[in-house]
């Protein structure tokens, strides 16, 4: 008997389901105002797409606020952990910048099968996140006990340890913080914090400044 193969969906279902889910993983309200800013459509587009959603059983609609159902859950999921494990690859292995990775991924995302997912998580020896902190869906990923960059005080040190989705999509902030040392992983302190938001940090000898939107996103453990 043939393996069960999953249910192939066109990419537009694929697009919103992984849009929906990010936004809701940022802690963002999940409205059509908000999804058609983070893919870039119109509004009349995402109506009727979340029309058709409705009808294939992929989302819910309560009062303007978008859910995923169980059946566009596991689209989701499986959508992001391909897309992240993706740009795991692009980096790791064929050392592309952050915001190459991020575009490469959204294509591959689509056409990862099975079959390779598991020979890439084998050759990245199974790791639980992005390049950017964010965990890969179906991982063993433990969430560590994170703040924001902004609530921490000047002299506090820190750990960055996510780089969320909503900053991925402000245009060149992912090669801003790929060039300012601003990684999973790397540790810094905050050297000052203007009245307009910016925080300013000193990580791996140099002094960046941080605006407020990506302050109050950019997720660390004090140390």
């Amino acid at each position: 008997m043939a393996p069960h193969q999953p249910r192939e969906w066109h990419p537009a279902f694929e697009e919103y389901c992984e849009a929906i889910f990010e936004l809701r993983e940022d802690d963002v309200d999940v409205i059509q105002a908000r999804i058609a800013e983070r893919l870039e459509v119109s509004r009349p587009a995402v109506s009727e797409m979340i029309r058709r959603m409705e009808k294939a059983d992929l989302v819910t609609v309560d009062g303007g606020s978008i859910r995923l159902t169980d059946e566009g859950m596991s689209l989701a999921e499986s959508v992001v952990r391909r897309h992240r494990l993706a740009e795991r690859f692009l980096t790791d292995l064929l050392g592309l910048s952050w915001a190459d990775a991020h575009v490469e991924a959204g294509r591959w995302e689509h056409v990862i099968s099975p079959t390779v997912e598991t020979a890439m998580m084998r050759v990245l020896e199974n790791p639980t996140t992005c390049p950017h902190g964010n965990p890969i869906p179906g991982t063993d990923y433990r969430p560590p006990s994170a703040i924001t960059l902004d609530q921490l005080e000047v002299g506090q040190s820190f750990v960055i340890t996510r780089i969320p989705e909503e900053l991925e999509f402000t245009p060149g902030l992912l090669e801003f913080l790929e060039s300012s040392s601003l990684l999973p992983g790397h540790s810094g302190t905050v050297t000052a914090a203007s009245p307009d938001g910016t925080t300013t940090v000193e990580i791996d000898g140099r002094a960046v400044g941080i605006g407020s939107f990506a302050s109050m996103r950019i997720l660390v453990t004090a140390s």
